[in-house]
């Protein structure tokens, strides 16, 4: 069994030159940040400490999250506060809509927060959502980064039938650390929702991060699960960690090792492979709407 490299003890915590960003700026920058405050929305981008919103903002572009920014789930990993949500609001997709055509986004991703004390989990204000930004911006296209809706399948139908050009749901880590990091998820139903949403047509898309403590061969393993299980589109990434109440980094993850990861994803067949350290979800999410990923080259 191969291992991931592993930083020495003494410099695990210190991030690696390749995990230097610069702090979000620029005109285009602030014209997104004051619509999203003005239009009472909340980002994954802000609620979820994005290394790349001053690159994404600065393109004019977002990743809104609908349904509130308070989860009812607890994932170790994540910086989106956990708690109790406040009453649901139907007035939230017109608004995001609104903002979306007025920032002239030309691809929109959509995610939300758990909403497990609800009894379709939030989808229906999901096809709201999608199906008013079909109506007041129409050359936008949509991709969709769901949760997992406990199973209920009839509301992943609801999500399906709103035709999003690209759903996404993140598998985030390998299955042997799952009851670490994901303690109200379950592998193997977060497979069968990726496998469902392929079978009703849709083009799929999940994402996990590295540097959990995980080994090489449960990367692997886990990429020819979601394989198997009808996906196209693949994101890999650093965990960064969010607070120090939030699980520690184990490792940081070489770009040698993230470039190895993409080529071993081309070959297990994925459409199409994004792997870096500082890769998130929705990191050049357009590129990923029509099959026209960078394929490995076949060999002579």
């Amino acid at each position: 069994m191969i291992e991931l490299p592993v930083i020495e003890e003494k410099n695990r915590h210190r991030k690696p030159k390749w995990l230097k960003i610069e702090l979000p700026k620029g005109e285009k920058y602030r014209h997104v940040k004051s619509l999203v405050k003005e239009h009472q929305l909340h980002t994954i981008c802000e609620d979820g400490q994005c290394p790349n919103m001053g690159e994404c903002w600065g393109e004019g572009t977002a990743t809104f999250m609908i349904l509130g920014n308070v989860c009812t789930r607890s994932c170790s990993f994540c910086a989106v506060a956990t708690g109790r949500p406040q009453t649901l609001d139907t007035d939230e997709p017109q608004r995001v809509a609104e903002a979306v055509r007025l920032m002239e986004v030309k691809h929109c991703v959509l995610t939300s927060v758990n909403r497990d004390e609800l009894p379709d989990g939030g989808a229906q204000i999901w096809a709201d959502t999608i199906i008013e930004l079909k109506t007041l911006s129409p050359q936008t296209t949509i991709e969709v980064l769901i949760p997992d809706f406990k199973a209920n399948w009839e509301a992943l139908q609801l999500v399906v039938n709103a035709k999003p050009e690209v759903i996404s749901h993140n598998m985030e880590t390998v299955e042997e650390l799952y009851r670490k990091v994901r303690p109200q998820a379950k592998y193997q139903r977060s497979l069968d929702q990726i496998l469902r949403t392929k079978n009703a047509g849709a083009r799929t898309k999940s994402g996990f991060m590295v540097g959990l403590g995980e080994t090489e061969a449960q990367v692997i393993r886990l990429m020819e699960d979601l394989h198997k299980h009808g996906l196209d589109v693949l994101t890999i990434g650093q965990y960064l960690q969010p607070t120090h109440l939030h699980l520690n980094v184990e490792e940081y993850i070489t770009p040698e090792q993230f470039k190895k990861y993409e080529d071993i994803g081309y070959e297990i067949g994925f459409d199409y492979v994004e792997s870096g350290p500082l890769v998130r979800s929705s990191y050049h999410s357009e590129r990923h709407v029509v099959p026209q990923g960078r394929r490995k080259p076949v060999e002579a």
